[in-house]
């Protein structure tokens, strides 16, 4: 008989892809990546360091090097020009055309994620936060959500 391993004791991308429906661990720790990029553009950089400050512990335990990451790498980005821009550009928030609604964010992640079709969006998004809120302080959980559109900031605070 196999005893389920309780998801507050899996690694990270684990629990994302569990609660995802992801085929693999791959697409959790991808996606992942893209959706933090969504969450930066909506943040200031002092914001961002902040969250990333508290993320500094193992993705996932692997053999596998593209797997031996911290959270916080997921965090800042692997692309190095999206890194360095999320760092220097302000907010995308407020009047005008890169303002990131709940829908143009949930569209970017299903489209800089290279989701398949039949994936929920909505579900992978929560099972990212899901899996972030398990590693942040009560602080940066509410920080978070004060920068989070309206539909989006109730997929975390539920998540």
């Amino acid at each position: 008989m196999t005893t389920s391993i309780p998801e507050k004791n899996l690694p990270f991308l684990e629990k994302v892809k569990e609660q995802s429906g992801l085929g693999d661990i791959y697409d959790a720790r991808d996606i992942t990546e893209v959706v933090y990029r969504v969450m930066r553009d909506l943040m200031t950089t002092e914001a961002a360091d902040r969250v990333e400050e508290e993320l500094h512990k193992p993705a996932e335990q692997s053999d596998d090097k593209s797997l031996q990451m911290e959270i916080a790498d997921l965090w800042h980005d692997s692309n190095p020009l999206v890194r360095f821009l999320s760092r220097v550009r302000p907010p995308w928030q407020g009047p005008g055309i890169f303002k990131i609604d709940s829908d143009r964010f949930l569209f970017r992640v299903a489209n800089e994620g290279g989701m398949q079709p039949n994936v929920d969006r909505e579900q992978v998004v929560k099972a990212v936060f899901s899996a972030t809120k398990d590693e942040l302080s009560p602080e940066r959980v509410e920080e978070i959500a004060s920068w989070l559109p309206d539909h989006v900031r109730q997929l975390w605070q539920d998540a």
